[in-house]
């Protein structure tokens, strides 16, 4: 109990004991009764007892970030590596519109968190008061559910409220507006569990006919795939564990969506690869010619999906997921489950236990047998000349990055801004387990993947903490490099610098004529003596001969690290599909065909 030993105790009708405290302490203590152990935020005029009340407490660490979005993007990164859920606190007006990417970036990615912002006195609230903002109404769309608190008998109710609505269902982002009268004010509090709203009622448990009927159509494919998301990861290690076990069982492919990356080994033989825009070409075409697609947590997205009409044209469709509002929402799909995706799976191989029907082995080994002809056109392969002095290739980067690690037995925590080095990552960085790779996927923001870092390097204190960026996205947030400074986080930032905005750039080659409008970065800091002016240490690789020797020596360094790669700067991302097209209209690039149909 914080400062338990001055607050006023009485029972209430329950016989629990009621204690009084300021506002701003209950609050501390629901967080602390709800396993919070550090929270990302921001000081202010509106939030100061809060920060008054913490310091006066030790169970809650405060990271001070430099930046609200970047306070959200924090405790975003944290609540994916550790599945708990993260928290954020920002003060009235300006500091609570400032959340607005993070909030709408954790909705979109289904991660949970919840943001505390401050708001003016009650009294103040629609007078246009110093630093006021509608931050509801603003935060409305950005938010799964969002509260003004205007009864302080109700404050230690909310935020329990708030911490269920965010890690239940589909996950996603809470906003608490709390006036500073409330904060300051005697609030009741009491021990309590969390009170479920009757209106919010999320179903878990799948229909048995719907399961049934899905692993009849599984059992019957020809040509089946699963095809699996963030949801999978979102659900649990269970889930991971499950389907692993599901796809050995069955011996069918299994791609992933760039959020599911890590919920199935990304070295093993049944895995093709990302699907979807930048997806490989096994992946496309196996999911183009499938007839039987199990899509477990995913959402049908417009960078996967493609031409909706074209997509997995001629299969049975089966989609589980937990946000009802999913289902046929994109793609029409013939059996939809409604439930948690863990259990959708636990009972998917019971079922196929019980279930007497025998898969079609020579079909299924036909199948394969296509797969690998696929695979074998080697998609994401690249030219890089070893010699010395020679350019140094992103992809190149990223793969000794991730075989550097790999030799030395260890498995990093990776976080990505946004754009062409994000999907070479999902590309060439092979992901073997989940909630190791954090980066956006629905909403793209870039500035995202250092905060994500620190997030993630707080929750992982002794873990290798890498963020792979691009020059235009670092130069987002860049600002955080004083928080990683600060708190002594032993990030490493892996910058690709190839001086435009690469994936800008390469859809105005490709679709543009080659006009590369505002795209180029003609003023950039030098990364290295910038990274010295935050007391971190900075490395710079020039060329191919240096980039081995530079990448040992970041990893070797016990503290922070600001790395930056000088990359080709025109080289682009393929495969590729352009918008709106079909998936066997893939585009491969220069090392392979320019362009491939198949049937």
């Amino acid at each position: 109990m914080t400062n338990a030993e001055h607050k006023k105790a009485s029972p209430d009708q329950s016989g629990q004991t009621v204690h009084t405290m300021t506002g701003a302490e209950v609050l501390l203590q629901v967080l602390v009764d709800m396993g919070v152990d550090v929270i990302f935020g921001y000081p202010g005029g509106a939030v100061l007892p809060i920060y008054d009340a913490l310091f006066q407490q030790e169970n809650i660490r405060h990271i001070l970030t430099r930046h609200e979005q970047a306070a959200v993007h924090a405790a975003e990164a944290y609540a994916r590596s550790t599945g708990k859920v993260g928290v954020a606190l920002v003060t009235s007006g300006p500091g609570a519109t400032n959340t607005v990417t993070g909030l709408v970036d954790a909705l979109m990615d289904s991660i949970p968190i919840v943001c505390i912002s401050g708001q003016v006195f009650s009294s103040l609230i629609g007078n246009d008061a110093f630093q006021e903002a509608d931050t509801v109404g603003i935060t409305r769309a950005a938010t799964k559910f969002n509260y003004l608190v205007k009864d302080k008998e109700k404050l230690a109710d909310k935020i329990r409220e708030a911490f269920y609505i965010a890690g239940s269902g589909r996950p996603g982002p809470v906003l608490i507006d709390i006036p500073k009268d409330i904060m300051m004010s005697k609030v009741p509090y009491s021990q309590k569990t969390v009170t479920v709203h009757p209106s919010y009622q999320p179903v878990t448990e799948p229909a048995l006919a719907a399961i049934k009927d899905a692993v009849h159509a599984m059992k019957n494919a020809k040509r089946p795939i699963f095809y699996t998301g963030g949801g999978i990861i979102n659900s649990g290690p269970h889930a991971s564990e499950g389907l692993r076990k599901l796809v050995k069982m069955t011996g069918f492919p299994c791609t992933s969506t760039l959020m599911g990356l890590g919920a199935y080994p990304g070295s093993d033989k049944q895995f093709l690869g990302m699907l979807g825009m930048h997806g490989t070409y096994e992946a496309n075409l196996a999911t183009h010619g499938c007839d039987v697609l199990i899509a477990l947590g995913s959402r049908f997205d417009d960078r996967v999906t493609g031409s909706v009409k074209d997509f997995a044209p001629n299969s049975i469709k089966i989609h589980a997921d937990i946000d009802p509002s999913q289902i046929n929402k994109i793609v029409l799909v013939d059996i939809p489950i409604i439930g948690d995706v863990s259990r959708t799976i636990d009972l998917m191989i019971e079922e196929w236990g019980k279930d007497k029907t025998s898969v079609d082995k020579v079909a299924l080994e036909e199948w394969w047998n296509q797969i690998e002809k696929w695979r074998a056109v080697d998609c994401l392969k690249y030219q890089q000349d070893t010699a010395a002095g020679e350019v140094i290739k992103p992809q190149h980067a990223i793969r000794r990055l991730h075989d550097l690690i790999a030799a030395r037995g260890k498995e990093a925590y990776i976080s990505t801004e946004v754009g062409q080095h994000q999907m070479w990552t999902a590309q060439h960085f092979s992901f073997e387990t989940p909630n190791h790779f954090m980066t956006s996927g629905g909403l793209g923001t870039m500035g995202y993947g250092l905060p994500a870092a620190v997030g993630i390097q707080v929750a992982h204190p002794d873990a290798l903490v890498i963020d792979i960026a691009g020059e235009a996205s670092t130069m987002m947030n860049v600002q955080e490099l004083a928080t990683i400074k600060q708190y002594r986080l032993p990030v490493k930032v892996f910058i690709l610098n190839n001086r435009y905005m690469g994936m800008v750039r390469q859809w105005q080659e490709l679709v543009h004529g080659g006009r590369y409008s505002e795209s180029y970065s003609d003023s950039l800091p030098d990364f290295v003596k910038l990274a010295e002016s935050f007391g971190i240490k900075g490395m710079r690789a020039r060329t191919i001969d240096e980039l081995d020797t530079m990448i040992t020596a970041m990893l070797d360094e016990p503290g922070p690290v600001v790395m930056e790669i000088q990359v080709e700067k025109e080289e682009n991302c393929f495969p590729m599909i352009p918008a709106g097209a079909p998936h066997n209209q893939i585009l491969l690039g220069p090392v392979k065909e320019k362009s491939k149909t198949a049937s």
